[in-house]
């Protein structure tokens, strides 16, 4: 179970990655957030090939909050992309331009533009599944697939046992 963890997590930066380097679609804030789930699933899917069983197992039940933070995340970038609430990061706000002059104003913006948090990125067409609502339900389906899984295990040492 910890290297499918492990590869679920990678491939959901894998995904990221992709999107953001080899399409060019800049992450906005709330995006940057949502991937760090993902990073946490890693390490404990390593942890788990590494300690088989003694510390292995019980640390594989921590992908539960894990993914649902994940879920939560995604749930709450769909919010702001639908208008429901607004983002609770700052930089996915207009950025605040201070200064009289042009050149002061010039100086107060940002190197590089964000994007709003409210934009959502469609990567298949025709399907109106941003890529937040989209890395929700992975990470709804990786979870399930964990919940099957620990729910043979748990059956089947109850036949063991009777």
């Amino acid at each position: 179970m910890g290297l499918f963890l492990a590869l679920a997590g990678a491939v959901a930066l894998g995904v990221a990655w992709l999107v953001e380097h080899v399409l060019h679609i800049m992450p906005c804030e709330l995006c940057l957030v949502e991937r760090w789930p993902w990073r946490v699933l890693i390490v404990i899917g390593i942890v788990d090939i590494l300690l088989p069983g003694a510390a292995g197992g019980p640390v594989l039940w921590l992908c539960v909050p894990v993914l649902l933070a994940s879920v939560g995340l995604a749930f709450c970038h769909a919010g702001v992309e639908w208008g429901w609430w607004p983002s609770p990061l700052p930089g996915c706000q207009a950025p605040h331009i201070t200064g009289k002059t042009m050149a002061e104003r010039l100086a107060s913006m940002p190197l590089l533009p964000s994007k709003p948090c409210d934009a959502p990125t469609y990567l298949v067409p025709g399907l109106p599944l941003s890529m937040s609502v989209m890395g929700g339900l992975y990470a709804a389906a990786v979870l399930g697939v964990f919940g099957v899984w620990r729910y043979r295990i748990i059956r089947a040492s109850r036949r063991i046992f009777y």
